[in-house]
């Protein structure tokens, strides 16, 4: 693999680090400023809609701007937002420091993952694009823990300044090992738009939506039920998190090569098993190494959903994959904020800690509904897929050669 995608994995890492930290700090922050968790978790939602909004936004506004030059100003402002979340005097300061730090993280993705399927040969992209994810997940083995037991113990301040400064070693490396990717002749921002009309590429997203919100709807909360639910003590959090990151990090090594042998197979699977591990989450909660064997799992069928979902967009929207793959991660932070929201009004209605996890299974559940209903739609004569990354959506099925127009995608850079 080349080297530029440990740049990008570096930036991913820090990008994780921050996105999935304050779950662990909800806690701490609501303590110090002086509101309830669920309220706190609105920094959660804060965050989320930044995505939303900033993926298509900025996508949008950077649609001419070289791939490298643009890597680099999205992550100056990720580091921006952060610095402002370190500083922020008060909650809606916080609040706004979130939305800002949120804003370049699905653009960089979407901008990232068409540019680490370029830099390898074809029928490794779902791989090099697993690859820039495992900077996400592996920030769930070390940079959350870790972020959050210096939350604990110097402030969550510290922890927001730290994640600064992962930023600022992430454009050193963005700017020493990606080569420079000129934007493609053919590509603006009314093409990307079209892209985005394709109804397979508004299912993908959709299935994102309801799918993903499932993880977050307990995610969001699972630093109050290790305390509550669980009956560790607060010092085993950021184990708990661990072992969730764990979960990701498997489930993203398992989802490149299987992406690439079976798109769809992959997705139904991993939403299915997603549905059967929250659904069943609830009834194991109260026996510790139960639990535990649980949260790994959530982890790692709630990440195997990443990266066939980010190749079906980028594939659906044929020759203007950026916009498409940018609005794959609005479509995932909308589910992060959904599930946090929904998580956190059963926590409020009084059903109890564990209760967002069937929220989530019906979340879930809906999710792989969507997902077959855009799998039946998509069969039929003159139908078959031409998956933009090499990734087959049926195993044995032969790879059909990519049209002229996605030599911007599979090209590799000279």
């Amino acid at each position: 693999m080349p080297l530029a995608l440990l740049a990008l994995a570096v930036s991913a890492f820090g990008i994780g680090t921050t996105e999935f930290v304050m779950m662990g700090l909800l806690p701490n922050v609501a303590d110090d400023l002086g509101t309830s968790v669920p309220t706190a978790g609105h920094l959660v939602s804060a965050y989320a809609i930044g995505v939303v909004l900033g993926a298509p936004l900025l996508t949008g506004l950077g649609s001419r701007v070289p791939r490298k030059r643009m890597l680099l100003l999205l992550m100056a402002l990720f580091t921006v937002g952060n610095l402002a979340s370190a500083l922020a005097p008060d909650f809606g300061w916080l609040v706004a420091g979130r939305f800002l730090a949120g804003l370049p993280h699905g653009a960089f993705f979407g901008v990232g993952a068409v540019v680490a399927a370029r830099l390898v040969s074809e029928g490794r992209q779902a791989r090099a694009v697993a690859t820039m994810f495992l900077g996400l997940t592996v920030a769930n083995i070390v940079g959350v823990p870790a972020a959050t037991l210096l939350g604990q113990h110097l402030g969550w301040r510290a922890t927001f300044l730290v994640v600064a400064a992962i930023g600022l070693a992430a454009m050193a490396a963005l700017a020493r090992l990606v080569p420079r990717i000129p934007v493609e002749s053919h590509q603006d921002v009314r093409r990307e738009l079209r892209a985005l009309g394709n109804r397979q590429v508004l299912l993908g997203l959709l299935t994102a939506v309801f799918g993903f919100a499932g993880v977050f709807a307990v995610y969001s909360y699972l630093s109050a039920m290790t305390t509550k639910a669980m009956g560790f003590g607060e010092s085993s959090v950021t184990v708990v998190l661990a072992l969730f990151g764990t979960g990701m990090t498997l489930g993203a090594l398992a989802a490149g090569p299987l992406t690439d042998r079976a798109l769809r197979p992959t997705l139904y699977g991993s939403l299915g098993a997603l549905a059967v591990v929250l659904a069943v989450f609830p009834f194991t909660v109260h026996v510790q190494w139960a639990a535990l064997v649980m949260v790994v799992l959530l982890g790692g069928v709630g990440f195997m959903t990443t990266t066939p979902l980010q190749m079906l967009v980028m594939n659906k929207a044929k020759d203007a994959p950026t916009l498409a793959s940018a609005s794959n991660h609005s479509a995932f932070n909308l589910a992060n904020a959904g599930g946090a929201w929904l998580g956190g009004m059963a926590i409020a209605a009084g059903w109890g800690w564990t209760s967002p996890a069937l929220v989530g299974a019906v979340l879930a559940l809906a999710g792989l509904a969507i997902a077959a209903t855009a799998g039946l739609l998509d069969r039929g004569p003159g139908k078959a897929s031409r998956v933009v990354a090499g990734a087959r959506e049926t195993g044995p099925a032969p790879q059909a050669r990519p049209a002229h127009g996605d030599k911007a995608v599979t090209e590799r850079p000279r």
